[in-house]
């Protein structure tokens, strides 16, 4: 049978030699074009999503002084976990006890901005799963500084023990990070609760007491402290001796008159 070049059975043959000739070219071709990327995602940048919020430059502040917002930046680039901030608004700070920032050294104030930041990121949802107590980057001498976090329907508070307050506006969430406003300044119970009583001073060392006097008749004995007269005297040694002399002239007397 013969197929005219205009005939469908020569065009479908036709076809199919042209896929089977030319398939594993763009197979080929396909494997080794490169693919053009995507676009790269902007970094994370806290100040600038603080900045937008408008109401929080003294934790900003805080945060360039004590350098721990150099510290997140660093760690939102290298952490496998996330994080989550706590960011107290400018009202917050303003409604702390008078001198409380600087009652703080340098040191507390870094312990102070880290307990507001935890060391994994956490959305309202993985909130409710949360265990009790929660850590937070700040530590001291008694070990980490934790927060209890408590939730229900769209609503977590945040209690430290020495206050609580409610997680306000989600300010960002996508992880690796989530920034929550609040309206008071998270303060670490080992920072700001009660001091345990000063330990009472020991007592000074008393002065060595002087050794009294004793009389010399005190450390004598009986014996020695009373003595005859003839001993303890050259007058007692005298009249004996004229006691002696006296009877031998009455005795030659007495002889003499006899004779």
């Amino acid at each position: 049978m013969e197929f005219s070049p205009f005939s469908l059975p020569y065009l479908a043959i036709s076809l199919v030699t042209l896929l089977i000739l030319t398939t594993p070219k763009l197979l080929t071709e396909a494997k080794t074009s490169p693919v053009a990327p995507g676009p790269t995602p902007a970094p994370l940048n806290l100040t600038a999503i603080l900045e937008k919020g408008n109401q929080y430059t003294t934790f900003m502040r805080l945060l360039k002084v004590t350098q721990v917002g150099q510290q997140v930046q660093s760690q939102l680039n290298n952490s496998y976990d996330g994080l989550t901030i706590f960011a107290p608004t400018d009202n917050a700070f303003n409604n702390l006890k008078a001198g409380t920032l600087n009652g703080l050294d340098a040191q507390e104030q870094v312990s102070l901005i880290l307990y507001h930041v935890l060391p994994r990121y956490y959305s309202f949802v993985t909130f409710e799963t949360a265990s009790n107590p929660v850590r937070t980057q700040a530590s001291g001498s008694n070990g980490v500084y934790s927060v209890n976090v408590t939730s229900s329907t769209n609503q977590v508070n945040v209690s430290t023990g020495i206050d609580e307050t409610p997680v306000q506006t989600v300010l960002y969430s996508d992880f690796p990070l989530a920034v929550y406003s609040v309206d008071k300044v998270l303060l670490p119970y080992d920072l700001f609760g009660p001091k345990p009583p000063a330990a009472a001073p020991e007592p000074a060392d008393e002065a060595p007491k002087k050794p009294t006097k004793k009389s010399p008749t005190a450390d004598s004995s009986p014996a020695e402290a009373v003595t005859s007269p003839s001993a303890a005297s050259p007058n007692g040694r005298t009249v004996g001796w004229s006691f002696a002399v006296g009877l031998g002239l009455f005795g030659l007397f007495c002889m003499g008159s006899r004779l």
